[in-house]
């Protein structure tokens, strides 16, 4: 679920193009695999449709009705620049919340509100598909360096951060993909993978506890699991499959009835963060010269019949 204005962007689109959308430079393909639009403010994803071809149509695997809509989420009402875009995958670095090694730091880190470029795109490396290479035009830290490459095609979705250490001395960070999904109804939703991990309830001061069963959202959540287990997500519309790289937390967030000012009550309920982290259980350490690689891939599962 995107912005109208963002859907009539793509719609106007054959192939691919940079333009601007709410005063920021975005890059928008719309191939025959599918659909993408990318921020350059923050190296933000923001749409991801995959087209499902003809043959498979006929053979009846197309997903059920709705699921047609786009995987991410993107507030209608986004602020305006530089504030950060509330939706699509956000990219929380050098720190993930408020955990800036000073306190002072901006929510989540300085690069998802950054000026990034597109270093290169390559349609020939995914066959039907495309892969795109992303860096910040300035520094955002003075040891570490991040780059972002984003690969889609009509079967699935993946986002990697790259962080580099160009400096002398060691550095704690932490970060994260902050994924917003796009579901029919939040508390339709089902988290499949999760069943006895250990969470930190943020809505509880940091208290732990033991995931009894599987997910369901019935309200406000905040929660780091301690898992790098794939996990599955089943809003009754259609299930997608999400697994990552470089993470031992998994956070899944929604604000329930709380609603951030940037979000409208209509599209309250239309999604679910579910994201690939490093967070303060699981800090990364980097020494000069190391590197350290977050990464987050999404697959549509089939229906059960």
């Amino acid at each position: 679920m995107i912005p109208d204005t963002l859907r009539q962007l793509v719609d106007a689109t054959d192939g691919q193009r940079e333009t601007e959308w709410e005063g920021r430079r975005v890059l928008v393909i719309n191939a025959d695999w599918g659909e993408l639009a990318i921020s350059l403010q923050g190296a933000q994803l923001l749409h991801f449709l995959p087209l499902v071809p003809e043959a498979e149509r006929a053979e009846g695997t197309r997903p059920a009705s709705g699921a047609e809509d786009g995987w991410l989420w993107v507030t209608p009402t986004p602020q305006p620049m530089p504030g950060a875009i509330r939706g699509g995958i956000p990219l929380c670095w050098p720190w993930f919340a408020d955990e800036s090694p000073d306190g002072k730091g901006p929510m989540h880190g300085p690069a998802r509100t950054a000026a990034w470029r597109v270093d290169a795109i390559d349609e020939s490396v995914t066959g039907s598909g495309v892969e795109i290479h992303l860096s910040p035009q300035e520094r955002l830290h003075d040891q570490l360096v991040p780059n972002a490459v984003v690969h889609a095609n009509a079967q699935r979705l993946s986002v990697e951060l790259m962080t580099r250490h160009v400096g002398t001395t060691p550095v704690k960070m932490t970060a994260a993909l902050h994924t917003y999904f796009a579901v029919a109804d939040t508390h339709r939703c089902r988290i499949e993978g999760l069943a006895g991990a250990r969470y930190l309830d943020k809505l509880e001061h940091f208290a732990e506890h033991h995931q009894q069963g599987e997910l369901g959202i019935r309200g406000a959540l905040d929660r780091i699991y301690q898992s790098n287990r794939p996990v599955t997500l089943d809003d009754g519309q259609r299930r997608l499959l999400i697994s990552k790289q470089g993470s031992d937390s998994t956070v899944v967030w929604h604000p329930g009835d709380a609603l951030p000012g940037d979000t409208p009550s209509a599209v309250g309920q239309r999604f679910l963060c579910v994201e690939a982290a490093c967070t303060r259980v699981d800090p990364v350490w980097l020494v000069p010269d190391g590197q350290h690689l977050l990464s987050t891939t999404i697959v549509r599962e089939a229906q059960s019949a």
